[in-house]
């Protein structure tokens, strides 16, 4: 079997016409006519050619590859499976594109900047995804002083001149508030991702707003790193106060179900006497014991969603921002009214 691979050159001499033509048609560039090009394409299609990453690189001066820069404790970001859907997510799209994926975890904002600048100096990528949007961000002045297109994973809380692709996260925590009053519950924890992160603040304050609709107290608000760690650490020290909430609201699902974990250790039945909400809907949180009542965010779509519109950015110049359906609550087994509630109705 002849396994040589096919080149311009082979689909130039099936088709009878000069290597540059070839290369405009498969490069998709002007001064082909639409039935040459369509004959070239046939030919190339026949002989099974692929087009040489390299080459390509070459020509138009494009890596042809996205990146994502991550600034976490590599812990933490293996223990949250958020990333990677969103990653396969954008693998979906990038793979049927001929493009490639650099991620980058460094672990600090100042590390993060000297990867975004090391990344543009080496060439080795057309764009970037920016993640974990923090208040008065200074990644979106950088990007636009280095003149990398970019796309943000919401929405900055000032002047961005990249496209956002976003998901409202409020409506989901303010359901899961609500969905325990309605339940009987009152005494309501939030265990809450960072407050240097614009979406652990928007959660934080959604949270509390809801139980002011609900017309309940303010609960307790234990800030976290959003690690599975953490999650752990916070629960323990709720569930062992005088005061203990009745349900807890939480930043995300590794946490939530580390907190699970915690309940039954201290022997504290979920939902009988304790009531547990997630966020993100990861594929495991319905396989936990009571599988996990929480908000679907769908990062597997949001990959889809910011890498189209990222190669949209590079290729023509210009990206529309893209909302997509806002986090809604999925009710499973880990909540439940309060056990003095049921008592007093029986």
């Amino acid at each position: 079997m002849n396994t040589q691979k096919v080149t311009i050159a082979d689909v130039a001499k099936r088709a009878g016409v000069s290597k540059g033509l070839v290369s405009f048609a498969l490069n998709d560039r002007p001064g082909v006519s639409p039935e040459t090009r369509t004959r070239i394409l046939a030919v190339a299609g026949d002989l099974g050619w692929k087009p040489s990453l390299r080459a390509r690189s070459l020509s138009t001066r494009r890596s042809f590859a996205l990146g994502l820069v991550v600034a976490r404790n590599p812990e933490v970001l293996g223990s949250d499976p958020f990333f990677p859907s969103f990653i396969a997510g954008v693998e979906s799209i990038l793979s049927d594109r001929g493009q490639a994926l650099v991620l980058s975890v460094v672990p600090s904002e100042e590390a993060e900047i000297r990867s975004y600048r090391q990344l543009v100096d080496d060439g080795r990528v057309d764009g970037v995804f920016l993640t974990d949007l923090r208040h008065d961000d200074p990644r979106i002045p950088l990007l636009t002083e280095l003149g990398l297109p970019a796309v943000t994973l919401g929405r900055p809380d000032g002047p961005s001149p990249f496209p956002a692709v976003s998901i409202d996260d409020t409506p989901g925590i303010a359901e899961s508030v609500a969905y325990l009053a309605r339940l009987g519950h009152r005494r309501i924890a939030h265990i809450a991702g960072s407050s240097t992160m614009l979406h652990g603040t928007r959660r934080r304050d959604a949270f509390e707003a809801a139980l002011c609709t609900a017309g309940l107290p303010l609960g307790q608000t234990i800030e976290t790193d959003f690690s599975v760690a953490a999650g752990s650490d916070a629960t323990r020290r709720l569930l062992t106060r005088e005061d203990a909430p009745t349900a807890i609201v939480y930043a995300n699902d590794p946490m939530a179900i580390a907190g699970l974990g915690v309940a039954h250790e201290l022997g504290i039945r979920v939902p009988d006497e304790l009531s547990i909400t997630g966020f993100d809907d990861i594929d495991f949180s319905r396989y936990v014991y009571p599988p996990l009542t929480t908000v679907s965010a769908t990062p597997v779509v949001w990959g889809r969603a910011a890498a189209t519109t990222l190669l949209a950015l590079i290729e023509t110049g210009a990206a529309d921002d893209v909302n997509l359906p806002a986090a809604r609550l999925i009710i499973r087994g880990s909540a439940a009214a309060p056990a003095h509630t049921r008592k007093s109705a029986t």
